[in-house]
């Protein structure tokens, strides 16, 4: 309630504000969108077989469920590597910012955005049902996630999940490496500001969207990396909820309450 609450207030503020018709407020209003598809993957359904004091899900639910899931987890990522690229020329080259981000230029970023988060997702789907479960068909879960449906599979097929997973890996670490390089870029130029009220003024546009990455990437990491050995039902709990539920809930309250704008409308 508190994710679709929240982000329906941005996208409804965004939308409605003619003065917030701008680059930055654009990629905030797709974030939004994908925050509230991702929980609206999982969350529903678990609350419903709650509701019924049940753990069942039809074969189809289960493959939607997965490639929702993917797709507006990648996809957001992929935004916020783009937003990213938003701030470094908001900060380091603001009179060629119209310019660069154009309205135009925007949408086009937003549209790579959208299906590349669902191909990555198409892939992972496809890789993830075409194994054969041979250990049951019970997913430790409250929803479908990938790695408890690879835990149920027999294959022996390992390099084709391995190149997969070689490609997945790859491409996020040159969207972190860009992310990266950028608030590096920022941090530099924002040091030279003379001004402490216009060091401020930098900083603060940039702390949310540093803020939210920083939220994403260190559930996820935790989520993908975390030891085997720590591995039990009510942990790999927590971290689901970690990853799939804390960042569409909190997104909203860290730009709401950095951003002035937002503050004033809401």
């Amino acid at each position: 309630l508190a994710a679709l609450l929240g982000n329906g207030l941005i996208i409804t503020t965004i939308a409605w504000d003619h003065h917030l018709h701008t680059p930055m407020y654009f990629f905030l209003l797709n974030l939004a969108l994908l925050d509230l598809g991702a929980i609206s993957a999982t969350v529903p359904k678990s609350m419903v077989n709650s509701l019924r004091d049940t753990r069942d899900i039809s074969y189809a639910g289960c493959v939607a469920q997965v490639f929702l899931f993917a797709f507006f987890m990648s996809a957001e990522y992929f935004l916020l590597t783009t937003m990213s690229y938003d701030r470094y020329v908001a900060i380091c080259r603001p009179l060629h910012y119209e310019t660069l981000l154009g309205s135009r230029v925007c949408v086009h970023m937003a549209a790579a955005v959208w299906p590349s988060g669902a191909l990555n997702a198409l892939l992972h789907t496809a890789n993830t049902f075409s194994l054969p479960l041979c250990q049951g068909n019970a997913v430790d879960q409250f929803f479908c996630e990938i790695p408890q449906i690879l835990n149920l599979s027999c294959s022996t097929s390992y390099l084709r999940e391995l190149w997969i997973l070689v490609a997945s890996i790859s491409l996020y670490c040159v969207c972190f490496m860009f992310i990266v390089v950028s608030y590096v870029q920022i941090f530099r130029a924002v040091l030279i500001i003379p001004s402490q009220q216009g060091r401020h003024k930098a900083f603060a546009t940039c702390l949310p969207h540093l803020a939210v990455v920083s939220l994403f990437l260190s559930t996820g990491i935790f989520a993908t990396l975390k030891p085997s050995s720590l591995s039990s039902p009510s942990l790999n709990l927590v971290v689901s909820v970690l990853y799939s539920v804390v960042p569409p809930a909190v997104n909203p309250l860290i730009y709401s309450l950095r951003n002035q704008e937002l503050k004033a409308m809401n």
